[in-house]
């Protein structure tokens, strides 16, 4: 859909870019003209995915990467900082470092709130603010945050994700309105199920859960990495000049078909799921 220099000039930070969904952001961001930064805190798989972007990418200084827990505002900063040290000052930036996992919410402890919390909600605004001073300095940019459909309907046994997800949402929007006024535009991706390595297994553990889940897509499928890349690429570019403070659901109409994501759970006997949950315990950064 794109034209090849659609990104040209931009430098997009992503967080949580070293896999998955994010991963195939900062892959795209690339063939589209952009020069990309990615964080993640595991070092091995930061690596791994500056291999791929790196072999794929037409000039090798157009793609950095840097070890970060987007929990920890000073880390924040200083990959921002390098980042722009060695690409430039950013214009662009994906919030999609997240947690996740299903539990029944008596069950959690406060720690794993936190962590998710932590992640979901003040990992985002922590990069929105290292990355958004510096929008400001320069003239501004557009910043793309991930959520989830349920940021705005809640679901059940996803408490701390959806209690993160829609901070964030509430954070773009209002965001959207007060740094109008320095050139940056904020919107939102609600993505519904895309298969992606580690969290998939996390959010369908069983190949039963994994069936009901595409029963629900009016589409009936599950969405492809591409078609959440190209929508998110399309935000942050000139193209949508005119958008800021939405929110667009990727999701083949399964939300409008079936309202909080994990909800239906709650028609299967409780120690089941429980047990479910307590077989795959567990969380983390997605992307």
């Amino acid at each position: 859909m794109l034209s090849s220099d659609t990104l040209a000039g931009r430098v997009i930070l992503v967080t949580g870019g070293t896999a998955g969904l994010g991963l195939s952001m900062a892959r795209r961001f690339l063939e589209l003209g952009a020069a990309v930064s990615v964080c993640g805190r595991n070092a091995d798989r930061l690596e791994a995915a500056l291999g791929t972007l790196r072999e794929g990418a037409e000039r090798e200084r157009a793609v950095h990467g840097c070890v970060c827990d987007v929990r920890q505002f000073e880390a924040v900063e200083t990959w921002v900082a390098d980042a722009a040290d060695q690409l430039g000052p950013p214009n662009g930036l994906v919030n999609n470092a997240a947690g996740n996992f299903l539990a029944a919410t008596e069950t959690l402890s406060t720690n794993a709130f936190e962590a998710v919390v932590g992640i979901v909600l003040n990992g985002t605004f922590h990069a929105t603010l290292a990355a958004g001073r510096r929008m400001i300095e320069t003239g501004g940019g557009a910043i793309v945050n991930i959520v989830a459909t349920y940021a705005q309907t809640g679901s059940a046994f996803v408490v701390p994700s959806a209690a993160g997800k829609g901070g964030v949402l509430a954070m773009s929007r209002s965001l959207a309105v007060e740094w109008a006024e320095y050139g940056i535009r904020v919107n939102a991706i609600a993505p519904g199920p895309f298969p992606t390595e580690g969290a998939w297994s996390r959010l369908m553990p069983a190949p039963e859960l994994e069936q009901e889940a595409m029963d629900r897509v009016p589409m009936g499928r599950f969405g492809r990495h591409e078609e959440l890349a190209e929508l998110a690429a399309f935000l942050l570019s000139d193209a949508s000049g005119y958008i800021t403070g939405d929110c667009i659901t990727i999701d083949g109409g399964r939300t409008l078909a079936s309202g909080g994501e994990f909800s239906s759970l709650i028609h299967r006997p409780r120690d089941e799921v429980k047990a479910a949950f307590a077989a795959i315990r567990g969380g983390g950064e997605t992307a």
